[in-house]
């Protein structure tokens, strides 16, 4: 059973949304809210495994309420804009509902949710701190990956490509690039780009900001070049 709140300044899509969960199997509704801080305040003392949250709302847009959750519930928006949907999977919600969005649609978004969650309850808490190695679900099995075959890691929205030096075939797996970097040893890892992250003691050639792994180049987005830069500066030799 996943507890579940919805956060919407408009009445009937609260109403409707309300709905939805309420007529859900596994859904639990614990809340409704027309105003992005009363639900803060409830989320200060209850536990919520899933949001629905509008973006466009007054004092607190949904993209900075989901900034402000720093572990825990999962989000998905619920707005009727487009142009956020960038921002969405920056932020690595579960899904983007575009209203007028139907039942079907919201129920397709939540089961995404459900196999999220169920995921991450699944890795066991020994692998968190574990420094050589993780386990993936790929192709309905488990797979040891070694940190140090790992060449670079590709994310695309619900799943990541694991790519590693002892195979041209990468490893396709249900997860986030979020959650798979929280396994990574930072020392070892990091991320150059909301789609990839690359193995810093992998890295043989940088040409015009972008890593160069055999015949694939990855690109160093803004938001992480002055990280790598740094990284660059304490391991470069003039």
């Amino acid at each position: 059973m996943m507890t579940t709140i919805a956060i919407d300044d408009e009445p009937l899509a609260l109403q409707l949304i309300g709905g939805y969960i309420e007529k859900t199997p596994g859904l639990k509704l614990a809340g409704k809210f027309d105003n992005p801080l009363d639900a803060m305040d409830f989320l200060s003392n209850e536990a919520v495994d899933l949001i629905f949250l509008d973006i466009q709302m007054p004092d607190l847009t949904g993209i900075e309420f989901a900034r402000s959750l720093v572990k825990g519930p999962k989000v998905i928006f619920t707005t009727a804009y487009e142009k956020y949907a960038l921002e969405g999977f920056r932020l690595d919600v579960v899904d983007y509902l575009l209203k007028p969005f139907s039942y079907e649609e919201f129920l397709r978004a939540v089961q995404k949710a459900q196999r999220l969650i169920k995921l991450e309850e699944s890795v066991p808490d020994q692998v968190e701190a574990n420094n050589e190695f993780l386990f993936l679900k790929s192709d309905y099995k488990i797979k040891r990956i070694n940190f140090n075959d790992i060449l670079y890691i590709e994310g695309l929205k619900d799943y990541v490509k694991v790519y590693t030096q002892n195979s041209q075939k990468p490893v396709l797996s249900l997860t986030t690039m979020k959650l798979i970097e929280s396994k990574l040893p930072q020392a070892k890892f990091m991320r150059v780009h909301r789609s990839f992250i690359v193995n810093l003691e992998k890295i043989d050639t940088i040409e015009r900001s972008r890593i160069v792994f055999g015949k694939v180049y990855i690109p160093v987005s803004e938001q992480y070049k002055e990280q790598f830069q740094k990284y660059l500066e304490k391991n470069f030799l003039i």
